[in-house]
Protein backbone atom coordinates (compact mmCIF):
# COMPACT_ATOMS: atom_id res chain seq x y z
CA UNK A 1 0.00 0.00 0.00
CA UNK A 2 2.99 2.86 0.66
CA UNK A 3 3.64 2.17 -2.93
CA UNK A 4 -0.48 3.07 -4.22
CA UNK A 5 0.13 6.15 -1.30
CA UNK A 6 3.58 7.46 -3.59
CA UNK A 7 1.27 7.43 -6.44
CA UNK A 8 -1.00 9.85 -5.02
CA UNK A 9 1.44 12.05 -3.80
CA UNK A 10 3.27 12.04 -6.96
CA UNK A 11 -0.16 12.83 -8.98
CA UNK A 12 -1.29 15.44 -5.71
CA UNK A 13 2.40 17.01 -6.00
CA UNK A 14 2.02 17.55 -9.34
CA UNK A 15 -1.49 18.92 -9.54
CA UNK A 16 -0.45 21.40 -7.13
CA UNK A 17 2.62 22.31 -8.84
CA UNK A 18 0.75 23.13 -11.96
CA UNK A 19 -2.69 24.58 -9.98
CA UNK A 20 -4.39 21.92 -11.61
CA UNK A 21 -8.08 20.51 -10.29
CA UNK A 22 -8.30 16.96 -8.95
CA UNK A 23 -11.31 15.08 -8.95
CA UNK A 24 -11.28 12.79 -5.83
CA UNK A 25 -13.12 9.72 -6.54
CA UNK A 26 -14.43 6.62 -5.10
CA UNK A 27 -17.42 4.38 -6.68
CA UNK A 28 -18.70 7.64 -8.10
CA UNK A 29 -22.01 6.53 -6.61
CA UNK A 30 -22.49 9.98 -5.08
CA UNK A 31 -20.71 12.15 -7.80
CA UNK A 32 -24.15 14.11 -8.84
CA UNK A 33 -24.48 15.01 -5.39
CA UNK A 34 -22.94 19.03 -4.77
CA UNK A 35 -21.81 21.18 -7.64
CA UNK A 36 -19.32 21.17 -10.41
CA UNK A 37 -16.84 18.72 -11.55
CA UNK A 38 -13.34 19.28 -13.01
CA UNK A 39 -9.70 18.42 -13.23
CA UNK A 40 -8.58 14.87 -13.38
CA UNK A 41 -9.87 12.07 -11.39
CA UNK A 42 -7.66 10.79 -8.64
CA UNK A 43 -9.43 7.31 -8.13
CA UNK A 44 -9.16 6.50 -4.29
CA UNK A 45 -9.99 2.59 -4.68
CA UNK A 46 -6.46 0.75 -5.35
CA UNK A 47 -6.33 1.99 -1.53
CA UNK A 48 -8.41 -0.29 0.32
CA UNK A 49 -8.68 -3.12 2.96
CA UNK A 50 -9.82 -2.78 6.78
CA UNK A 51 -6.37 -1.81 9.04
CA UNK A 52 -8.09 -2.66 12.47
CA UNK A 53 -10.78 -3.95 13.69
CA UNK A 54 -11.76 -4.28 17.10
CA UNK A 55 -15.28 -5.58 18.32
CA UNK A 56 -14.80 -5.35 21.88
CA UNK A 57 -13.71 -1.45 21.81
CA UNK A 58 -16.41 -0.77 19.21
CA UNK A 59 -13.86 0.55 16.57
CA UNK A 60 -13.40 0.06 12.92
CA UNK A 61 -10.23 1.56 10.96
CA UNK A 62 -10.13 0.97 6.78
CA UNK A 63 -9.30 2.54 3.83
CA UNK A 64 -10.57 4.65 1.86
CA UNK A 65 -11.46 3.01 -1.19
CA UNK A 66 -12.67 0.62 1.04
CA UNK A 67 -16.35 -0.71 -0.46
CA UNK A 68 -19.10 0.05 2.47
CA UNK A 69 -20.28 -3.83 1.92
CA UNK A 70 -17.46 -5.13 2.89
CA UNK A 71 -16.76 -3.08 5.85
CA UNK A 72 -20.84 -3.84 6.68
CA UNK A 73 -20.00 -7.94 6.38
CA UNK A 74 -16.97 -7.72 8.72
CA UNK A 75 -19.17 -6.30 11.45
CA UNK A 76 -22.35 -8.45 10.54
CA UNK A 77 -20.01 -11.46 11.72
CA UNK A 78 -19.51 -9.79 14.86
CA UNK A 79 -23.12 -8.26 14.90
CA UNK A 80 -22.31 -5.07 14.67
CA UNK A 81 -23.18 -2.36 12.59
CA UNK A 82 -22.31 1.64 11.48
CA UNK A 83 -25.26 2.91 13.49
CA UNK A 84 -25.75 6.23 10.99
CA UNK A 85 -26.86 3.80 8.34
CA UNK A 86 -25.01 5.09 5.50
CA UNK A 87 -26.73 5.48 1.83
CA UNK A 88 -24.51 3.39 -0.87
CA UNK A 89 -27.00 4.96 -4.03
CA UNK A 90 -25.43 2.24 -6.29
CA UNK A 91 -22.72 -0.76 -5.87
CA UNK A 92 -19.21 0.32 -4.97
CA UNK A 93 -19.57 2.80 -2.60
CA UNK A 94 -16.79 3.59 -0.90
CA UNK A 95 -15.32 4.36 2.97
CA UNK A 96 -13.96 7.78 1.53
CA UNK A 97 -17.32 8.51 -0.25
CA UNK A 98 -19.54 8.08 2.57
CA UNK A 99 -17.48 10.07 5.19
CA UNK A 100 -16.77 12.81 2.56
CA UNK A 101 -20.69 13.13 1.67
CA UNK A 102 -21.42 12.86 5.01
CA UNK A 103 -25.10 11.41 4.27
CA UNK A 104 -26.93 8.83 6.83
CA UNK A 105 -29.84 7.04 6.79
CA UNK A 106 -33.29 6.46 9.01
CA UNK A 107 -31.40 6.02 12.22
CA UNK A 108 -29.60 9.72 11.84
CA UNK A 109 -32.09 11.43 14.22
CA UNK A 110 -31.72 8.90 17.08
CA UNK A 111 -28.37 7.93 16.99
CA UNK A 112 -26.33 10.82 15.23
CA UNK A 113 -24.70 11.54 11.91
CA UNK A 114 -21.41 10.56 10.02
CA UNK A 115 -19.50 12.68 11.90
CA UNK A 116 -20.78 12.13 15.66
CA UNK A 117 -18.29 8.55 15.01
CA UNK A 118 -15.55 9.51 13.45
CA UNK A 119 -12.66 9.17 15.65
CA UNK A 120 -9.89 9.80 13.43
CA UNK A 121 -8.47 10.04 10.43
CA UNK A 122 -5.25 10.11 8.12
CA UNK A 123 -5.45 12.97 5.35
CA UNK A 124 -3.34 13.52 2.33
CA UNK A 125 -3.08 17.66 1.78
CA UNK A 126 -2.40 19.71 -0.65
CA UNK A 127 1.37 19.52 -0.57
CA UNK A 128 1.41 15.24 -0.50
CA UNK A 129 1.66 15.50 3.52
CA UNK A 130 -0.24 12.39 5.21
CA UNK A 131 -1.73 14.23 8.58
CA UNK A 132 -3.44 12.08 11.29
CA UNK A 133 -6.28 13.58 13.32
CA UNK A 134 -7.82 11.74 16.20
CA UNK A 135 -7.47 8.39 17.01
CA UNK A 136 -8.55 4.76 17.20
CA UNK A 137 -10.67 4.83 20.20
CA UNK A 138 -13.11 7.22 22.19
CA UNK A 139 -10.06 7.83 25.01
CA UNK A 140 -7.23 9.32 22.76
CA UNK A 141 -9.83 11.56 20.87
CA UNK A 142 -8.67 15.19 21.83
CA UNK A 143 -7.35 18.55 20.80
CA UNK A 144 -8.84 20.09 17.46
CA UNK A 145 -11.83 17.98 16.11
CA UNK A 146 -10.15 18.27 12.36
CA UNK A 147 -11.40 14.06 11.47
CA UNK A 148 -15.11 15.48 12.27
CA UNK A 149 -14.64 18.13 9.89
CA UNK A 150 -13.92 16.02 6.67
CA UNK A 151 -17.21 14.61 6.99
CA UNK A 152 -19.54 16.15 4.74
CA UNK A 153 -16.59 18.64 3.26
CA UNK A 154 -17.13 16.72 -0.37
CA UNK A 155 -13.35 16.07 -0.61
CA UNK A 156 -12.52 19.86 -0.75
CA UNK A 157 -10.12 19.75 1.93
CA UNK A 158 -7.67 16.85 1.12
CA UNK A 159 -7.58 13.44 0.05
CA UNK A 160 -8.86 11.10 2.64
CA UNK A 161 -6.94 8.12 3.45
CA UNK A 162 -7.78 6.18 6.03
CA UNK A 163 -11.17 6.64 9.01
CA UNK A 164 -11.69 5.34 12.31
CA UNK A 165 -15.51 4.93 12.84
CA UNK A 166 -17.38 3.76 16.30
CA UNK A 167 -19.38 1.13 15.50
CA UNK A 168 -22.79 -0.44 17.63
CA UNK A 169 -23.59 -3.60 18.46
CA UNK A 170 -26.88 -4.86 16.20
CA UNK A 171 -29.89 -4.54 18.06
CA UNK A 172 -31.84 -7.93 19.60
CA UNK A 173 -35.03 -7.20 18.02
CA UNK A 174 -36.92 -5.22 15.76
CA UNK A 175 -39.83 -4.16 14.23
CA UNK A 176 -42.27 -1.85 11.76
CA UNK A 177 -45.42 -0.33 12.88
CA UNK A 178 -47.58 2.09 10.61
CA UNK A 179 -50.05 4.64 10.89
CA UNK A 180 -52.35 6.27 9.01
CA UNK A 181 -52.64 10.11 9.08
CA UNK A 182 -51.92 13.21 7.34
CA UNK A 183 -48.91 15.23 7.78
CA UNK A 184 -49.87 17.72 10.46
CA UNK A 185 -50.98 15.39 12.67
CA UNK A 186 -48.00 12.94 11.57
CA UNK A 187 -45.41 15.76 12.52
CA UNK A 188 -47.37 16.46 15.96
CA UNK A 189 -47.40 12.54 16.90
CA UNK A 190 -43.30 12.15 15.85
CA UNK A 191 -42.78 14.88 18.15
CA UNK A 192 -44.79 13.59 21.39
CA UNK A 193 -43.00 10.64 20.72
CA UNK A 194 -39.77 11.96 20.46
CA UNK A 195 -40.39 13.21 24.25
CA UNK A 196 -40.99 10.23 25.70
CA UNK A 197 -38.50 7.32 26.41
CA UNK A 198 -39.38 5.09 22.98
CA UNK A 199 -37.13 3.04 21.13
CA UNK A 200 -37.38 4.61 17.80
CA UNK A 201 -34.62 4.22 15.19
CA UNK A 202 -36.62 5.33 11.85
CA UNK A 203 -39.70 7.04 10.84
CA UNK A 204 -40.83 8.71 7.49
CA UNK A 205 -44.46 9.81 6.36
CA UNK A 206 -45.38 10.03 3.15
CA UNK A 207 -48.92 9.73 1.31
CA UNK A 208 -50.56 9.94 4.86
CA UNK A 209 -49.18 7.16 5.82
CA UNK A 210 -46.62 7.58 8.95
CA UNK A 211 -43.99 4.41 9.34
CA UNK A 212 -41.93 3.97 12.30
CA UNK A 213 -39.10 1.16 13.23
CA UNK A 214 -38.72 0.57 16.76
CA UNK A 215 -35.01 -1.61 17.38
CA UNK A 216 -33.45 -2.64 20.67
CA UNK A 217 -34.36 -4.89 23.75
CA UNK A 218 -37.12 -7.40 23.21
CA UNK A 219 -38.91 -6.13 26.43
CA UNK A 220 -38.82 -2.76 25.52
CA UNK A 221 -40.19 -3.11 21.85
CA UNK A 222 -43.17 -4.41 23.28
CA UNK A 223 -44.08 -2.05 25.73
CA UNK A 224 -43.73 0.58 22.73
CA UNK A 225 -45.52 -1.26 20.56
CA UNK A 226 -48.49 -1.63 23.01
CA UNK A 227 -48.35 2.12 24.05
CA UNK A 228 -48.16 3.47 20.62
CA UNK A 229 -50.62 1.21 18.63
CA UNK A 230 -50.49 1.04 14.87
CA UNK A 231 -50.13 -2.09 12.86
CA UNK A 232 -47.71 -4.22 12.41
CA UNK A 233 -45.86 -4.67 9.26
CA UNK A 234 -43.85 -8.07 8.57
CA UNK A 235 -40.62 -7.66 8.52
CA UNK A 236 -39.37 -8.68 5.00
CA UNK A 237 -41.79 -5.46 3.39
CA UNK A 238 -39.96 -3.49 6.22
CA UNK A 239 -36.72 -4.13 5.64
CA UNK A 240 -37.40 -3.41 2.09
CA UNK A 241 -39.06 -0.44 3.03
CA UNK A 242 -36.65 0.73 5.08
CA UNK A 243 -34.00 -0.07 2.82
CA UNK A 244 -35.64 2.01 0.02
CA UNK A 245 -35.38 5.04 1.90
CA UNK A 246 -31.85 5.10 2.62
CA UNK A 247 -30.94 4.61 -0.80
CA UNK A 248 -33.68 6.90 -2.48
CA UNK A 249 -35.29 4.11 -3.99
CA UNK A 250 -38.66 4.12 -3.05
CA UNK A 251 -41.63 5.36 -5.25
CA UNK A 252 -41.45 9.03 -3.98
CA UNK A 253 -38.02 9.52 -4.82
CA UNK A 254 -38.26 8.55 -8.51
CA UNK A 255 -41.90 10.53 -9.21
CA UNK A 256 -39.98 14.17 -9.74
CA UNK A 257 -41.48 15.80 -13.06
CA UNK A 258 -38.98 17.14 -16.14
CA UNK A 259 -39.47 20.62 -14.21
CA UNK A 260 -38.75 19.50 -10.70
CA UNK A 261 -36.41 19.54 -7.84
CA UNK A 262 -35.73 17.22 -4.99
CA UNK A 263 -35.12 19.36 -1.72
CA UNK A 264 -33.83 18.78 1.28
CA UNK A 265 -34.98 21.06 4.28
CA UNK A 266 -33.13 20.84 7.64
CA UNK A 267 -35.67 22.32 10.07
CA UNK A 268 -36.83 22.01 13.77
CA UNK A 269 -39.06 18.83 14.28
CA UNK A 270 -42.51 20.58 15.52
CA UNK A 271 -42.58 22.98 12.15
CA UNK A 272 -45.77 22.93 10.95
CA UNK A 273 -45.92 21.00 7.20
CA UNK A 274 -44.83 23.86 4.64
CA UNK A 275 -47.80 24.34 1.61
CA UNK A 276 -45.29 24.27 -1.24
CA UNK A 277 -46.44 22.77 -4.26
CA UNK A 278 -44.87 19.10 -5.15
CA UNK A 279 -45.05 16.63 -2.74
CA UNK A 280 -43.06 15.76 0.87
CA UNK A 281 -42.08 12.66 2.62
CA UNK A 282 -40.93 13.61 6.06
CA UNK A 283 -38.16 12.01 8.20
CA UNK A 284 -35.95 12.29 11.23
CA UNK A 285 -38.86 12.96 13.52
CA UNK A 286 -40.29 15.78 11.67
CA UNK A 287 -36.38 17.48 11.20
CA UNK A 288 -35.78 16.40 7.58
CA UNK A 289 -38.10 17.39 4.88
CA UNK A 290 -37.56 16.01 1.81
CA UNK A 291 -39.58 18.03 -1.45
CA UNK A 292 -39.72 17.09 -4.96
CA UNK A 293 -41.62 20.63 -6.18
CA UNK A 294 -41.18 23.01 -9.06
CA UNK A 295 -41.44 26.07 -6.65
CA UNK A 296 -37.91 28.84 -7.46
CA UNK A 297 -35.15 28.13 -5.12
CA UNK A 298 -36.23 31.48 -3.45
CA UNK A 299 -39.33 29.86 -2.14
CA UNK A 300 -38.17 27.19 -1.08
CA UNK A 301 -34.87 27.99 0.58
CA UNK A 302 -36.94 31.36 2.28
CA UNK A 303 -39.46 28.63 3.72
CA UNK A 304 -36.54 26.74 5.57
CA UNK A 305 -35.21 30.28 6.81
CA UNK A 306 -38.58 31.01 8.23
CA UNK A 307 -39.02 27.83 9.93
CA UNK A 308 -35.14 28.23 11.49
CA UNK A 309 -33.62 25.73 9.26
CA UNK A 310 -31.77 25.63 5.32
CA UNK A 311 -32.62 23.97 1.93
CA UNK A 312 -30.41 21.92 0.21
CA UNK A 313 -31.02 21.34 -3.56
CA UNK A 314 -30.56 17.83 -3.39
CA UNK A 315 -30.97 16.20 -7.31
CA UNK A 316 -32.28 17.28 -10.51
CA UNK A 317 -33.26 21.15 -10.41
CA UNK A 318 -31.56 24.20 -12.24
CA UNK A 319 -27.90 23.51 -11.99
CA UNK A 320 -27.39 27.46 -12.23
CA UNK A 321 -28.95 27.35 -8.43
CA UNK A 322 -26.48 26.71 -5.71
CA UNK A 323 -26.69 23.42 -4.44
CA UNK A 324 -26.03 24.25 -0.79
CA UNK A 325 -27.24 27.40 1.19
CA UNK A 326 -25.28 30.46 0.78
CA UNK A 327 -22.88 30.87 3.67
CA UNK A 328 -22.85 34.83 5.54
CA UNK A 329 -19.98 35.87 4.98
CA UNK A 330 -17.99 35.38 8.33
CA UNK A 331 -18.61 31.61 8.12
CA UNK A 332 -17.10 31.72 4.39
CA UNK A 333 -14.04 33.34 5.60
CA UNK A 334 -13.93 30.31 8.08
CA UNK A 335 -14.28 27.86 5.17
CA UNK A 336 -11.96 29.96 2.89
CA UNK A 337 -9.10 29.72 5.86
CA UNK A 338 -9.63 26.00 6.06
CA UNK A 339 -9.34 25.15 2.51
CA UNK A 340 -6.18 27.32 2.18
CA UNK A 341 -4.70 25.73 5.21
CA UNK A 342 -5.38 22.04 3.91
CA UNK A 343 -5.36 23.04 0.45
CA UNK A 344 -3.13 26.02 -1.05
CA UNK A 345 -2.84 25.93 -4.33
CA UNK A 346 -7.47 24.73 -4.51
CA UNK A 347 -6.27 21.55 -6.38
CA UNK A 348 -9.08 19.28 -4.35
CA UNK A 349 -12.60 19.21 -5.77
CA UNK A 350 -12.86 23.13 -6.23
CA UNK A 351 -16.01 24.15 -6.77
CA UNK A 352 -17.53 20.65 -5.27
CA UNK A 353 -19.44 22.88 -2.65
CA UNK A 354 -19.09 26.41 -3.15
CA UNK A 355 -18.01 27.93 -6.61
CA UNK A 356 -15.64 30.25 -3.89
CA UNK A 357 -13.66 27.06 -2.46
Amino acid sequence: MNATLDQFRAVVENATARRAPLQLRGGGTKAWYGQQHVGEVLDTRPYQGIVAYDPAELVITARCGTPLADIEAALAEKNQLLPFEPPYFGPGATLGGCVAAGLSGPRRHTVGAVRDFVLGARLMDGKGQILNFGGQVMKNVAGYDVARVLAGSLGTLGLILEVSLKVLPQPFAELTLQFEMNAIDAVRKLNEWGGQPLPITGSAWRSDLLVIRLAGASAAIKAARVKMGGELVDAIHAAKFWHAIREQTDGFFADAGPDQALWRLAVPSITEPHRLPGKQLIEWGGAQRWWITDADAQIVRSAARQAGGHATLFRYGDPSVSVFTPLPTPLMRIHRNLKAAFDPAGIFNPGRMYAEL
